[in-house]
């Protein structure tokens, strides 16, 4: 049975989540997140298949956490639950392309700075079965010490992500979003990163060594202590980023731009800077022994 268009925005709506049933309205699905796959299903562009005796739309998800979906909807609450539980609900959220109950849940952790992520909530197998889909996130996921080398990870959204420890060698990363992830002491070691944003990530203590971050956005991220030995940078951006005690001998930094970087104790000793923006930067305890220079607009820059 096939569902007519819906009447009213105030048209009952009975949906069977997983086994769950519940009770709404079209209103209720549509109003607050109109970009929602939700709010999709009912604008009434879409005809519905329905159950031929309960008129029910089946959505073939864990339907525990669906009631709190529908409060978010109805007057946009988020109640107090156990991290775990607002990790389950995130991941409802996302599927249902529910953004705005995303960022809230995301706030409510508070990834950035919480220091207590330790144990991951997916495993290399879950992570290849969930990349086969065409659109993939990872965003606010704990994915710490995983061992992700070698993945096809290209264009996947880890945004807030926890990937401490985590290993992404030789993965192709290719335009994959890290933004404001907590990646300390990872390993990206040969990891294709080409137009990667990691604007605002925490890489301190990261190997990052013979990857390529062509036209990569490190924007205000925080490198200390980062290995990036004979790393391609070309034309990346690294305004504003911490680049204190990083180690980028060899590195090909041509045409990057590093205005306001942080370059205290870096080891730039042999890098290609030819034609990179090096406006407003402190090189005075910059290792430079070798690096070339050519080209490099040094406006202000102190030497």
């Amino acid at each position: 049975m096939e569902s007519p268009p819906e009447s009213s925005s105030s048209s009952p709506v009975l949906l069977n989540i997983g086994g769950k049933r519940y009770a709404t309205t079209v209103e209720t699905l549509t109003q607050r997140e109109p970009s929602s796959m939700l709010a999709a299903m009912f604008s009434g562009r879409h005809t519905l298949p329905r159950h031929p005796d309960t008129g029910m739309v089946f959505v073939d998800r864990d339907g525990k956490h669906f009631r709190h979906v529908l409060n978010w909807l109805r007057d946009g609450a988020v109640p107090d639950m156990s991290e775990s539980e607002y990790q389950q609900l995130l991941r409802e959220a996302e599927y249902y392309q529910l953004l705005g109950l995303a960022e809230c849940i995301n706030d409510r952790l508070g990834w950035k700075n919480d220091e207590n992520f330790s144990e991951a909530e997916l495993t290399r197998k879950d992570v290849i079965k969930c990349i086969q889909a065409p659109r993939v996130r990872f965003r606010g996921v704990n994915l710490s010490g995983l061992d992700l080398s070698k993945l096809d990870l290209s264009e996947v959204d880890f945004s807030y992500a926890c990937i401490k420890n985590a290993n992404f060698s030789s993965a192709y990363l290719r335009k994959a979003k890290f933004r404001l992830t907590e990646a300390t002491c990872s390993s990206f070691q040969s990891a294709n990163l080409h137009e990667c944003e990691l604007i605002g990530a925490n890489l301190e203590g990261s190997v990052l060594d013979k990857a390529n971050l062509q036209s990569a956005n490190l924007q205000d991220a925080c490198l200390k202590q980062c290995c990036f030995i004979e790393t391609d940078l070309r034309s990346a951006h690294l305004q504003g980023a911490n680049l204190m005690g990083a180690n980028l001998s060899g590195a090909n930094l041509e045409g990057a731009n590093l205005k306001g970087a942080k370059l205290a104790g870096t080891n730039l000793e042999c890098a290609n800077l030819q034609r990179a923006y090096l406006r407003e930067v402190d090189l005075r305890e910059t290792h430079l022994t070798g690096a070339k220079l050519g080209g490099a607009n040094l406006l202000g820059a102190i030497r």
